[in-house]
């Protein structure tokens, strides 16, 4: 590895931390970014599968109080993810790399966006039970195929009226259980060569550092500091790496 590859492989793994931390979710998102450069997407998704689930059991132990609370709630949108992961890991190996990029930037500036006009949406108040299985099922697909299995389920829980720790208790456990079927049904693969396994070794003390930095934020963050946040790094790193996939 050279020192280029090595900066850019840790500048990913601290991004996906740090948000991992702060949010519950988006460790592929800023990190995926980064690790495109310099890896195979199959490659690439298969490091981030298990950084998010490794760093994810620290913000699952955070909420966990929230999750034993409402444990029906997060079965509506794991259960059928479980269903998708299959389908998803079988198009991953049809992606290009351009492609992957221009679809993880795709998903960030959509989900900055989204952030942005939250204001004005209205809140689901109501049970939506059928909804919330179409959004795990859906989440499962994107899942198998780019580790994005946040993405839709983050989306649609921003909507409901629930404190940040509840929406949390939803996510983080239900990306750490995908990621973790994804990453078994990578390993019966053969994905985890001796290559990918150093690369993880590298990253992952690097991850779990920074999601615990990112943890410490997420504490001190009111429900509008942090949708600020949110809306800020997604949509920004949203454009730059779409400007540098369709500009550059």
């Amino acid at each position: 590895m050279t020192v280029e590859f090595i900066v850019i492989l840790l500048l990913g793994a601290a991004a996906g931390g740090f948000m991992n931390g702060l949010a519950g979710f988006g460790t592929a998102l800023f990190a995926m970014g980064f690790w495109l450069q310099i890896m195979p997407p199959t490659q690439a998704v298969s490091v981030v599968v298990v950084v998010s689930a490794l760093t994810g059991l620290q913000g699952v132990w955070l909420v966990r109080g929230s999750i034993t609370d409402h444990p029906r709630r997060l079965a509506r949108f794991l259960l059928p993810a479980l269903l998708g992961i299959p389908l998803g890991v079988a198009a991953l190996s049809y992606l290009r790399a351009d492609t992957l990029k221009l679809i993880i930037a795709g998903f960030l500036i959509l989900y900055g966006g989204f952030f942005t006009l939250r204001a004005a949406l209205p809140k689901m108040e109501r049970p939506t039970p059928v909804i919330d299985v179409l959004i795990g099922f859906a989440g499962g697909i994107l899942g198998g195929a780019t580790s994005l299995s946040g993405v839709l389920p983050t989306m649609w829980c921003a909507m409901r009226p629930w404190p940040k720790s509840e929406t949390r208790a939803v996510l983080q456990p239900f990306n750490v259980a995908v990621l973790a079927v994804i990453t078994g049904a990578l390993a019966v693969k053969g994905n985890y060569t001796a290559q990918t396994l150093t690369y993880l070794a590298t990253v992952l003390p690097v991850t779990v550092i920074f999601a615990q930095l990112g943890i410490v934020v997420f504490k001190r963050l009111s429900d509008d500091q942090f949708r600020r946040l949110l809306i800020a790094l997604m949509l920004l790193s949203g454009l730059i790496l779409m400007a540098r996939e369709v500009v550059w």
